[in-house]
């Protein structure tokens, strides 16, 4: 069993920054990939960017790129997102998970095992 607590939304104005943590626990946090995820009102909850377990590849949407960037500490057993230049429609709560069984792919709910309860981030224009 991996345990997931994120931290670190809140309510930001339109092109501010905010840095999201995922604290892991459980299993061994380097032996397996990690990625966030988002869901606003109303939507499907949607890929934003994915790590290998090295941290030595990194994977986008289009939405997020060149806005945010992934990393990890697995010193640390943690994840981070950080978000700049946040738009409106950064607007969901973010969830972070973790791909325990090695999918070998960052992009879909269904190749993570473990997720989050979530953390609201909102973006005032």
């Amino acid at each position: 069993q991996v345990q997931l607590v994120e931290s670190g939304g809140g309510l930001v104005q339109a092109g501010g920054s905010l840095r999201l943590s995922c604290a892991a626990s459980g299993r061994t946090f380097s032996n397996y990939a990690m990625g966030w995820f988002r869901q606003a009102p109303g939507k499907e909850r949607e890929f934003v960017a994915g790590i290998s377990r090295s941290g030595g590849s990194t994977y986008y949407a289009d939405s997020v790129k060149g806005r945010s960037t992934i990393s990890r500490d697995n010193a640390k057993n943690t994840v981070y997102l950080q978000m700049n230049s946040l738009k409106p429609e950064d607007t969901a709560v973010y969830y972070c998970a973790a791909d325990f069984y090695g999918s070998g792919s960052y992009y879909g709910e269904k190749h993570y095992d473990y997720w989050g309860q979530g953390t609201q981030v909102t973006v005032s224009s």
